[in-house]
């Protein structure tokens, strides 16, 4: 059965969307099968992967209209997509009335646990009826972190929601782990913060940082993972390595 892990951050411009992508080519390159389903609307996960943000079917479709699944998986050398598209901004209002609607996306995704070793999901910047979906189906959450001060307060407003959804809608969720992303250990303020978080999060904060790197940025216009559009770059090799680490943290959970 697939472990399911939401990477989400309140705060927009932290790496969420890098992290998802290229964390599941990283575990898709350790032999693992690997699924990212694309929970935010602007579709930069599944562009990422190298796939048309006009391909339909696509989430919205799953959600909103009942399409089947697996009629939305793209398969990539990477590992499979589940893709969004903009038309999915509109699924939190057309699902406001439906009940349960904050199950919609675990009832669907529940026909692909099997065929997963890991389900990766890209959640939006905000808590929004999708984020709540992604959270209440996921088993814990990867939460990117960039060192600095405003990141402090997004990631207070994440952690309160994970427990509110703990509370009432998924009482096995966790934080899997904190990754610190865009490092530059040259500046005072990054060293400061991720002393803070370190000091609180202990050993949830992953060993694996993530520096600053110009190729990772040009990864998605040419439609790869930045572990594979520059397999020898820092940023690439960071992510390989915080791959391992995941795997090793969840596998030896078990």
């Amino acid at each position: 059965m697939a472990k399911i892990i939401a990477v989400a951050n309140q705060k927009g411009g932290v790496g969420k969307t890098t992290t998802a992508v290229n964390l599941c080519a990283s575990v898709s390159d350790l032999g693992k099968k690997t699924l990212l389903a694309d929970c935010d609307p602007q579709g930069n996960a599944g562009s990422g992967m190298g796939i048309d943000k006009n391909r339909r079917p696509n989430l919205y479709d799953v959600l909103v209209s009942g399409e089947e699944i697996r009629s939305c998986v793209v398969k990539t050398k990477h590992g499979d997509v589940i893709p969004a598209g903009r038309d999915l901004a509109a699924a939190g209002l057309e699902l406001a009335n439906r009940e349960k609607r904050e199950f919609v996306l675990k009832d669907a995704l529940l026909k692909l646990y099997m065929d997963y070793d890991y389900i990766f999901l890209d959640c939006p910047p905000s808590l929004e009826l999708l984020t709540v979906n992604a959270l209440t189906c996921a088993d814990s959450v990867i939460i990117p972190m960039q060192c600095e001060y405003y990141a402090l307060e997004g990631i207070t407003d994440l952690v309160n929601s994970i427990k509110m959804c703990n509370k009432y809608l998924n009482k096995r969720l966790e934080v899997e782990g904190i990754v610190l992303t865009m490092f530059d250990p040259r500046t005072n303020l990054t060293n400061q913060v991720a002393y803070e978080i370190k000091n609180y999060f202990g050993d949830k904060v992953y060993k694996t940082v993530i520096p600053r790197s110009v190729r990772l940025s040009e990864a998605p216009s040419h439609g790869e993972p930045g572990v594979i559009y520059d397999r020898i770059g820092k940023g690439s090799r960071a992510y390989r390595a915080l791959a391992k680490e995941v795997v090793k943290r969840c596998e030896g959970a078990k």
